[in-house]
């Protein structure tokens, strides 16, 4: 591949961006640094789902592009997409549009075997969509939280950052029933799944509690971790 290869990111619905005056789409201007670090490509892709419904195929035809999707953090998934009214008021960023993009991202590049790296929310979007389910509020969440974590050895992850990561975490929920075929390699000391890999998966795929774009710059394990994304999307 002469080019870098291209790393669809679906971006972050805003309600408002002072630069554009009215709503606007985000992606973390440190995700797609470190991408570029990585000598991937980031591409940043409309999350376009009118009145919450689109299909993993019609997600799949502008997707075809990409030589790997890479599934950012943002708001909170939607309790009612894994069956749970919303318990919590600590639920918040809920957006109907974001979460049926993001699923039929998912959905799309399971099926398909294009590689995939789930970070944080993309993480628990991703095991919602092979039937697993959240916490909605943990009682002490990860937010400013960078702890160190244990790698299962030979897992896809160790092989990427090594037998132990220091991760940098901000969330308030967390996978709690993992979805068909997952496994987790990595915890945090209180049991959270840190991260996880899909047994029989067509392509590439893990899933990470925390946000490597934190420490990217700082972490050689974090560039690494995205390094393996782009060495899969070759």
């Amino acid at each position: 591949m002469s080019r870098s290869p291209l790393i669809a990111i679906p971006a972050r619905l805003s309600e408002s961006a002072s630069a554009h005056r009215f709503r606007a789409i985000t992606t973390a201007r440190a995700l797609s640094e470190g991408v570029l670090r990585a000598g991937g490509e980031p591409l940043s892709v409309h999350p376009w789902a009118p009145g919450g419904q689109v299909t993993p195929e019609e997600a799949g035809r502008r997707l075809a592009f990409a030589d790997a999707v890479l599934l950012p953090g943002g708001g909170d998934v939607s309790p009612a997409s894994y069956g749970q009214s919303t318990t919590s008021d600590e639920v918040y960023d809920v957006d109907e549009e974001q979460d049926a993009f993001d699923f039929a991202t998912a959905q799309w590049a399971l099926t398909a075997g294009v590689p995939l790296l789930a970070v944080c929310r993309g993480w628990h979007v991703a095991n919602v969509v092979l039937g697993g389910d959240l916490e909605q509020h943990m009682a002490q969440p990860h937010r400013h939280v960078v702890h160190d974590v244990a790698v299962e050895p030979g897992s896809v992850l160790a092989q990427a950052v090594g037998p132990s990561v220091a991760v940098s975490c901000f969330h308030h929920q967390r996978v709690s029933r993992l979805g068909d075929g997952l496994e987790p390699v990595a915890r945090a000391t209180d049991g959270t799944i840190e991260a996880a890999e899909l047994r029989g998966s067509r392509g590439w795929f893990l899933g990470v509690q925390w946000h490597p774009e934190d420490t990217v710059t700082s972490d050689p394990a974090q560039l690494a971790l995205l390094d393996a994304l782009v060495a899969a999307a070759r």
